[in-house]
């Protein structure tokens, strides 16, 4: 198994079983969505993830040789040498894991980084297509946050093997057809998990990072529990004005060039619009997720004691 997955051919292998696999998923909740008019899918929608996903594919084959080059000169530098056994294939998988956590709440938390997710988090539709409505120029510093692994000893060939193995598990919980995974609710990212996190809600906002492991947004405080009284609604706020293809890729990049071309900035002011978090003003007028959290939760709080005033 170890050698199925992290040998030469370990990422051909992965995509092999995973393609028909995602086709018939994916099939499968079309025919649930269309007998149970449950309208999961719209053509529109469909059509820009897969056009994302194609853009998202190219430019990573474009970066490929270019991004293990620099993760194989840290590997080629490492600190420790591993023996490639079951125990290093499971260690990889984590620590990989982890690393994508990390790449995920950068993404969510700094502006420049959040115009290149926010196309993943742009639909009002959620289904298992949503997987591929995929962060477009995230290749372009994605083996940044990788190189690091390679320089503990980890090659680099079986992070991008324990990488792809973490994809193919987070398309699938991007669906509404799977209610509760029991038991696994305390372990794993579960659809239900990912509902919260691709929410625009504000008690949901950035929450529950994770790919495969939910214990890492556990651990640092981001973890959100689907609540049956706050139902979910997709997509961002405010909502992009179309659903052009030039739209949806640029959308938070214009806006970041609009507002740093304002003039009589200070260079520190220029540079927090880029890289500070979604939602900063420097004038003040600006509110971040935090701050938006901070005063919903303000309000529900000083709600409690006027529901108990009336129940008694």
């Amino acid at each position: 198994m170890v050698d199925y997955f992290f040998g030469k051919d370990g990422l051909e292998n992965i995509y092999a079983w995973s393609i028909p696999v995602h086709a018939t998923i994916i099939l499968a909740e079309m025919i649930y969505s269309h007998v149970a008019e449950a309208r999961l899918y719209n053509g529109k929608d469909l059509a820009t993830n897969i056009y994302l996903a194609l853009l998202n594919f190219g430019l990573d084959l474009l970066m490929k040789a270019f991004a293990m080059g620099v993760m194989f000169f840290f590997f080629n530098h490492r600190l420790f040498s591993w023996e490639y056994t079951v125990w290093y294939g499971l260690l990889c998988f984590i620590i990989t894991d982890f690393d994508y956590y990390v790449l995920h709440y950068v993404d969510h938390h700094s502006r420049a980084f959040w115009a290149v997710h926010i196309t993943h988090h742009s639909s009002e539709f959620f289904n298992l297509t949503t997987g591929f409505r995929s962060p477009v120029l995230q290749p372009l510093y994605r083996y940044l946050y990788f190189s690091p692994l390679a320089f503990l000893g980890f090659n680099p060939w079986h992070i991008m093997v324990a990488y792809a193995i973490g994809q193919v598990y987070g398309t699938w919980v991007h669906t509404q057809t799977v209610k509760s995974m029991g038991i696994l609710e305390y372990i794993l990212v579960t659809p239900s998990h990912h509902r919260v996190h691709h929410a625009c809600n504000i008690k949901y906002l950035d929450r529950n990072m994770g790919m495969c492991l939910i214990i890492w947004d556990k651990i640092f405080g981001t973890f959100e529990k689907e609540d049956p009284n706050v139902p979910v609604k997709y997509g961002i706020y405010p909502k992009m004005p179309d659903n052009k293809p030039d739209t949806v890729l640029l959308y938070e990049w214009r806006k970041i060039w609009k507002d740093i071309k304002q003039p009589g900035l200070k260079f520190s002011d220029r540079i927090n619009y880029i890289f500070n978090s979604p939602g900063w003003r420097h004038d003040g007028t600006g509110k971040t997720v935090r701050q938006y959290q901070k005063d919903y939760w303000t309000k529900k709080n000083k709600k409690k004691p006027e529901s108990h005033k009336k129940t008694a």
